[in-house]
């Protein structure tokens, strides 16, 4: 006889609950659909002892359509393992952005901690330099409006007369964990600089100091900045973001130590000039992030709305969408008014790294149709005023070879007799450890890509992971040197 656990107000049975956890470990989507489809309260079954369910691995793993399978079963998307992490936390420790959007299109808790560190997705994503993933996270505090970017940078935010809680934005990013660190501090230490240039810009603060709590060992020592873990962390240019972004060069923390002493007693000593005050390689003006991607609210609220996933056949009076194919047109981008279904305006801002563009605002990510600048999306319906006009230019904008073609909508009328080129500018169909630091250890070299994560087979996460990263401010400088680890996380099983 099969055992049964009880699990909520539900009996499942062990042994197929154990076929769902392989099934979404592995990636197998027609295992796990047929196995909820027998018992669809099998989505509540989790492993013994440490209580990952389903839900836990397919997000560790980065398997986002059976994430989004799950959901649609009725699953808890905050339920938590026996550390008290979420699924939300473990694909953010991996980079699966995809699973991220899901789980954020279903509305998923992004102000969980964990019950080890205290540590919300946003560190986990922070520690490994996820920087999409950190876009993602914080989707509905970042408006889709022109000058956002120009309004974070500005002194006096609080005085003005704003559509959007810049605050509360500002509290989510500065958000600590046990001991007072902060997102930035983690992408500071491991010199993640594309994570730490996209915090700046969101408002993570310079000038937040860590705390001695009595739950952590601080080796660099409370009171201790963004600047000090990177002076500890040795990556120059993070060093330089920080300093140019207003971080104090002076500032000492509870063992009296400067940026300056703290990069001499980790043996930094490529940092002297750049933390003595001496020399900078890079202006105070640093360019924003290209991880901006201002219409990524506009679009996640409308995909929330209406149906994002499915294919429709279509109505005669509605075209197909111009970059897969396969979807009804549902928004239109604001401005050039190309349309698209959500899932591909969804992933187009979702992915956006660079922009092409000359002109436009910061922040903005380029049409992939006639390279005008993005800034939000809007709604489609049937009785839009802007449909017939941008279906109107949909069957010119596969082609942009032609020199008739401009940028303003209007150029596009004398170009009736332009037959449309399939192949022109389509984008790709889409198809713990601890905060803890228990010593100075040293560990096996690795580089990580921020652009890249295939994931781990591990698919228990931890907060803090502070590996040896070959870290260097030029290649004649820097080769060969190595980062010392300031602690181990608790190793942990699935």
């Amino acid at each position: 006889m099969r055992f049964l656990s009880i699990m909520g107000n539900s009996f499942v049975c062990t042994a197929s609950g154990e076929r769902l956890v392989s099934a979404a470990r592995d990636g197998d989507l027609q295992e796990a659909k047929a196995l909820l489809e027998y018992n669809p309260r099998l989505a509540r079954y989790s492993t013994f002892g440490v209580r990952n369910s389903p839900l836990h691995y397919s997000a560790a793993q980065g398997h986002h359509e059976i994430v989004s399978l799950l959901l649609e079963s009725g699953v808890d998307i905050n339920l938590r393992n026996f550390r008290g992490q979420t699924a939300l936390m473990q694909a953010c420790q991996f980079g699966h952005w995809e699973v991220v959007q899901t789980l954020m299109l279903f509305k998923a808790n992004i102000h969980k901690t964990d019950y080890i560190n205290g540590g919300s997705a946003l560190h986990f994503a922070a520690l490994n330099g996820h920087s999409r993933c950190i876009r993602l996270l914080l989707v509905d505090y970042v408006p889709s409006i022109p000058d956002f970017w120009g309004i974070m940078r500005r002194s006096n935010v609080d005085e003005l007369d704003l559509d959007f809680d810049v605050g509360l934005l500002l509290d989510v990013v500065n958000k600590k964990a046990d001991g007072g660190i902060t997102a930035l501090h983690m992408a500071a230490l491991n010199g993640h600089v594309e994570s730490l240039q996209l915090l700046l810009d969101l408002g993570a603060s310079v000038s937040e100091l860590t705390v001695e709590d009595g739950s952590s060992i601080d080796l660099i020592g409370a009171g201790s900045t963004p600047l000090h873990y990177a002076a500890c962390g040795g990556n120059a240019v993070c060093c330089e973001v920080l300093i140019a972004r207003g971080a104090s060069l002076t500032a000492e923390n509870a063992n009296g130590w400067t940026p300056l002493m703290v990069a001499r007693s980790s043996h930094r000593n490529w940092l002297e000039g750049i933390l003595g005050g001496q020399e900078s390689h890079l202006s105070h003006n640093i360019p924003p992030s290209p991880y901006l991607s201002l219409p990524l609210k506009s679009i996640m609220k409308i995909a929330r709305e209406h149906e994002w996933r499915c294919t429709f056949s279509y109505p005669p009076s509605f075209d197909p969408c111009a970059v897969c194919l396969e979807r009804t047109c549902t928004v239109a981008a604001e401005g050039c008014y190309h349309e698209f279904c959500s899932k591909c305006a969804l992933y187009l801002c979702s992915t956006s790294s660079s922009s092409t563009i000359t002109s436009g605002p910061t922040g903005s990510i380029p049409c992939p149709l006639c390279r005008n600048p993005i800034v939000s999306f809007s709604s489609l319906s049937s009785e839009s005023p802007t449909k017939e006009l941008a279906r109107t230019s949909l069957s010119l904008s596969f082609c942009t070879t032609c020199s008739g073609v401009g940028p303003e909508l209007g150029s596009a009328v004398s170009m009736q007799s332009c037959r449309p080129d399939f192949g022109c500018t389509l984008i790709p169909q889409l198809g713990s450890a601890s905060f803890r630091y228990l010593g100075l250890q040293r560990f096996p070299s690795m580089r990580r890509s921020s652009s890249l994560c295939m994931g781990a087979t591990d698919t228990s996460p931890s907060l803090v992971r502070c590996s040896k990263f070959e870290l260097s401010r030029s290649a004649s400088q820097m080769d060969g040197t190595s980062l010392e680890s300031l602690g181990t996380l608790l190793p942990t099983s699935m």
